[in-house]
């Protein structure tokens, strides 16, 4: 009855922070006046559309019907411009739903402009997917996983994001973060248990470890920040006063934060497990089988964390390749530097995490507290 009333409650929580994460106003922050909202393309006009092979510039005229909000129901004209940047232009057809700008006046729509297409509804089917497999495979435990990483969600948006934009220090809000990510990550999939104390204190020890690591190396290496994508337009967006190079490394930080917790946890259940089986081993018996453990998980991670940094530059290690860049030029450039330090930052964080979280979590399973221990 009581796992039935937990799992009850996690599935109430993980409902109230996705409505709370995912609603959002069809009036803008900054202006009254603008709204956002669905809409469905009636009929595109491409006369003033100029093509230059793959690139196009001008604008498109579409005949659109608003699918929701107070002017649901409507048919206005709205106007696509396109910039000849395949990275950020949209080129729209027919029955496409997209999303449109309404600046209104007086209750009446003066302009209407294209934005994207609204990939919401996919997004949210494929988000569903992932709820059933990971509910189907792991059942409360993975009830409690979506509750995690829903929760996480909501906390990077409006803690982190939301306290970088207003200025505060990146690495102590990142840090404070991470503490209570950590917090409700472990603790809500382990429960308050020894062994997740354990994972807790280990990874926020390794993260720590990492926050020192990349302030001593990232001002060496001439690394303040400015390879980020679109860090450019959010300083030119008015935020003149921001830390760019403690974002950097927060950014770093965050990324190797989840592949922690990973570590952590792996080495702190393995542990449990055996000192349930075997509840007589002794502590540096305990602690030697978390380090084995420890060093199985580690090979594979650090090559993890490889390949998904690579991942998000694949297409300019192509480019290197085709113009046959010399190895010097390659790995001294700014972006590619600092792609190597997140990489090598974050392996040297997973490296320690490890056996930190061996020797607390050894030291817990193993220390009768309360009493005298022999």
């Amino acid at each position: 009855m009581k796992k039935y009333a937990t799992t009850i409650f996690f599935v109430i929580a993980i409902a109230f922070i996705f409505i709370l994460f995912l609603y959002q106003p069809s009036k803008t922050e900054n202006n009254d006046n603008n709204y956002e909202v669905k809409a469905n393309v009636l009929t595109v006009n491409n006369d003033e559309v100029i093509q230059s092979g793959l690139s196009k510039i001008g604008f498109q005229k579409l005949q659109v019907k608003i699918l929701n909000g107070e002017f649901k129901g409507e048919e206005v004209e709205a106007v696509n411009t396109l910039l000849g940047k395949l990275d950020l232009d949209n080129f729209y057809d027919v029955d496409d739903k997209i999303i449109v700008a309404l600046l209104v006046n007086d209750n009446q729509i003066q302009q209407a402009k294209a934005i994207d297409l609204h990939r919401q509804d996919t997004l949210l089917i494929l988000f569903l997917l992932f709820v059933v497999l990971l509910i189907g495979y792991a059942r409360f435990v993975g009830v409690k996983a979506i509750f995690s990483f829903v929760a996480s969600l909501y906390i990077l948006w409006y803690v982190l994001i939301k306290g970088l934009l207003a200025g505060q220090d990146p690495l102590i809000l990142t840090t404070i973060t991470l503490l209570l990510l950590s917090a409700i990550i472990i603790f809500s999939v382990a429960g308050i248990t020894r062994n997740a104390v354990g994972a807790f204190l280990g990874t926020i020890t390794g993260l720590l470890i990492t926050i020192i690591l990349i302030l001593i190396f990232g001002s060496q290496l001439g690394l303040f920040g400015m390879t980020q994508p679109y860090v450019e337009t959010l300083i030119f967006s008015g935020h003149f006063d921001l830390n760019i190079q403690h974002i950097f490394y927060a950014a770093v930080i965050l990324g190797a934060s989840g592949a922690a917790m990973d570590i952590s946890m792996d080495v702190s259940a393995s542990m449990k497990e055996v000192k349930e089986k075997k509840p007589e081993i002794g502590r540096l018996e305990l602690i030697q089988s978390g380090f084995n453990v420890g060093r199985a998980v580690i090979g594979t991670m650090a090559t993890t964390l490889l390949l998904a940094y690579s991942g998000g530059y694949l297409t300019l290690v192509m480019l290197f390749m085709s113009k046959n860049s010399s190895f010097m030029r390659i790995v001294n450039l700014k972006i590619v530097a600092a792609e190597i330090m997140r990489t090598i930052i974050g392996s040297i964080g997973l490296v320690l995490v490890a056996p930190i979280t061996a020797v607390i979590t050894g030291w817990i399973l193993t220390t009768q507290f309360g009493k005298k221990n022999k």
